[in-house]
């Protein structure tokens, strides 16, 4: 018997890193799993690492005829959603003065918009008691210097997980923020890279003095996902090592 047995989730922005490992970890129990991204090669090998409880469908989540094909053919497929896993996201270095328009369109319209009209567009497929999970980053509480466009889209985030955890009790839905810190992905390690190098020796990422994994991030976004998180709405759990806290 897996945790998610029978359960219908959707997770965007699944082709790697952490939408992949919450993608896998949901299968694995039991879920029936609905990956989107925006590049076929990736997502094809995504829905082949979760095996056959994963259907992917390519699509951009700041495209809303995008959406609108996504929630056509799990409508049709599925007819209902338990799980929603707002994922996708993209970010870049840019500190103020050196931010473009064509910077910002991209940050904003993938991570707020698509978040928004994911989430919106899901309300019809949503059952009683669903769980919706919204990604955030540690970086919205932290002041990177060059990541304030970035962080300000996952600060957002934290504060729609609020509005529509409120706006959602009646028919039991559950919204919660999964705030990442640190992590071994290939968006975050380009990010990582994009940051001003400096002499000194680098500090430890996190007081834990290691990155974290996507598994270790997906082990959380099942506990939201589930009956063990029943009485949690509203709230962000930190998966950072610490970095937040400490």
């Amino acid at each position: 018997m897996g945790q998610l047995d029978d359960k219908t989730a959707l997770v965007t922005g699944a082709s790697t890193g952490i939408g992949l490992a919450i993608a896998r970890r949901f299968a694995a129990e039991g879920a029936t799993v609905y990956l989107t991204g925006r590049r076929k090669t990736e997502l094809d090998a995504a829905v082949e690492a979760v095996g056959g409880r994963g259907i992917g469908i390519q699509s951009d989540v700041s495209k809303l005829d995008d959406l609108d094909r996504v929630f056509a053919e799990i409508t049709e497929r599925s007819g209902r959603l338990d799980i929603v896993v707002a994922n996708a996201g993209v970010g870049g270095f840019a500190p103020l003065g050196k931010i473009t328009e064509e910077e910002y369109e991209r940050t904003t319209s993938i991570n707020l918009k698509g978040t928004v009209f994911t989430v919106q567009k899901a309300l019809p497929l949503l059952s009683s008691g669903a769980s919706v999970i919204l990604l955030s980053s540690s970086a919205a509480l932290l002041g990177v210097p060059g990541l304030g466009v970035y962080a300000a889209t996952k600060a957002a985030i934290r504060s729609l997980a609020r509005t529509w955890a409120a706006e959602l009790t009646d028919r039991g839905i559950r919204v919660n923020a999964l705030t990442p810190g640190p992590v071994v992905t290939p968006g975050a390690d380009e990010l990582r890279a994009a940051l001003p190098q400096t002499d000194q020796a680098p500090a430890a990422p996190t007081p834990l003095g290691r990155l974290g994994h996507p598994d270790e991030v997906a082990a959380t976004a099942l506990y939201l996902a589930g009956d063990q998180s029943s009485f949690t709405t509203g709230a962000e759990l930190y998966v950072d090592g610490g970095a937040t806290q400490l």
